[in-house]
């Protein structure tokens, strides 16, 4: 069994081609967006088209959330005056650029995604969400304790929790007792931080056997695919955001 998971694409039109194009070949058993479609750059409408037309099952993203109610609150925590400003640039131009159609299909769009994989006795419960089970925009990072996500993971029922919002993929296997619980951040596919500009999505891959008694009953697969970051930075500078965002682009930050 391969589940593709992918989230945070960003408005990253060429980005998003090239992570499907590679998805399909890899041919998949099923494929999950985890949301953010948009923001940061100027094709949302181009996006949401893909993911629609592929019918990939996604759940709504903070940006997502927010363009959907025609907000100027994107939900994202800015550090500084400059960055809140910047993002303010953002979600207007989002606003004015997404579609009546598509600004009615992000907000149908669920908050999370449950899958029980395997059979009784031998079960996980797997759940998909944006920023975490409690909040569509908190952030999970890797330096989190392993007794807080096993905390919040026990609050919802989860073995494995997948869930992106950071941009910075990681795997956590916590031990719990007599098994393991996995707690999986699945990447940016088009507005990567952690150093690595190429597009980031997940693989989850087992053999039928679910045994959450053994830490590596399943493999996790961070696939980075490389793309025309050129394209996406020439287009954010041709717009009205600003120029910064192509420098995070390229330096993934």
């Amino acid at each position: 069994m391969k589940i593709a998971l992918l989230s945070d694409i960003h408005a990253n039109l060429p980005a998003l081609e090239a992570v499907l194009s590679d998805i399909e070949k890899r041919a998949p058993d099923a494929v999950y967006c985890l949301g953010d479609l948009v923001g940061y750059a100027p094709w949302p409408n181009e996006v949401i088209a893909e993911i629609r037309g592929c019918r990939i099952p996604t759940i709504a993203g903070n940006y997502d959330y927010g363009v959907g109610l025609n907000s100027n609150d994107c939900g994202c925590a800015y550090k500084t005056e400059k960055d809140k400003e910047r993002g303010q640039q953002s979600i207007k131009l989002t606003n004015e650029l997404i579609s009546e159609d598509n600004r009615s299909f992000l907000k149908t769009l669920p908050a999370h995604i449950r899958l029980e994989i395997g059979y009784p006795p031998k079960q996980c419960s797997m759940l998909m969400v944006h920023g975490s089970p409690r909040k569509i925009n908190e952030y999970l990072f890797e330096d989190r304790t392993d007794k807080s996500f096993k905390r919040i993971m026990e609050g919802s029922n989860a073995g494995l929790l997948a869930f992106g919002h950071t941009h910075k993929p990681f795997h956590k296997v916590i031990e719990d007792g007599d098994s393991f619980k996995h707690a999986i951040n699945i990447g940016s596919v088009g507005k990567p931080k952690d150093g690595d500009s190429r597009a980031c999505y997940t693989m989850l891959e087992w053999d039928g056997t679910v045994d959450c008694a053994k830490p590596d009953w399943f493999s996790v697969s961070f696939i980075r695919v490389g793309y025309e970051i050129e394209k996406t930075m020439k287009a954010i500078k041709d717009s009205a955001l600003p120029n910064a965002f192509a420098d995070m682009l390229q330096h993934a930050y």
